[in-house]
């Protein structure tokens, strides 16, 4: 990447822009809501599970200025939802900041691995063992999703659900190749423990986006 254009994605004035489509939320709260998702290239927490595994490296995404992403998302919803890869490898002020000026909604999808920036509406937070979310979005967070690969992923989520603040909404979601064989665990855990809630992938049922 040329070194001029490697200072502006620095800035958080370009992004390694992977993909921008409008479609349905199919997770967590705001399931069922149309919104404009940004995918972010770029992530080195690394989950094996991971569905997108072609986001983790930047450099195959070409730095797209945030005045471009932010013209094409305002053609078509107000909410907005950045997501990865991992976004807060970048620096999110600028791109929330033009967003808001629209007057939109903005929405983060993050592992909390990174320093929080940006201005957002809501936080989405997912964390990952491999790397853990810093105390400031725990501090932050809105929503709590733990992706359930395994029983022992309870436990995890547990853990994760200490350090978010108090008002924060608690979701397990199955691990989509898993689901069959964790769904009746989470509906059996969110019985017994019910400040948990279940999330799933709607969008993947609906065959959407």
């Amino acid at each position: 990447m040329r070194e001029e254009i490697q200072q502006l994605v620095n800035e958080g004035v370009m992004l390694p822009l992977m993909e921008a489509f409008y479609t349905i939320q199919g997770e967590g709260f705001y399931k069922g809501t149309a919104a404009y998702f940004i995918r972010v290239g770029g992530c080195d927490v690394g989950c094996h599970w991971c569905d997108v595994k072609e986001s983790w490296d930047a450099e195959l995404h070409p730095p797209t200025a945030i005045d471009k992403i932010v013209s094409d998302a305002h053609q078509y919803s107000d909410t907005i939802v950045v997501t990865g890869g991992e976004p807060l490898m970048w620096d999110m002020n600028p791109l929330t900041d033009l967003l808001k000026s629209k007057g939109m909604k903005t929405h983060i999808e993050t592992s909390g691995a990174y320093t929080l920036t940006g201005n957002w509406d809501w936080v989405c937070l997912s964390p990952k063992k491999t790397k853990l979310p810093t105390k400031e979005v725990y501090d932050v967070a809105h929503e709590l999703k733990v992706i359930v690969y395994n029983k022992h992923d309870l436990i995890f989520a547990e853990e994760q659900a200490a350090k978010v603040n108090k008002d924060c909404v608690l979701y397990l979601q199955p691990e989509w190749s898993k689901r069959d064989e964790v769904i009746p665990i989470i509906v059996d855990y969110v019985m017994n423990n019910p400040q948990w809630k279940v999330s799933l992938q709607t969008h993947k049922y609906l065959n959407i986006p």
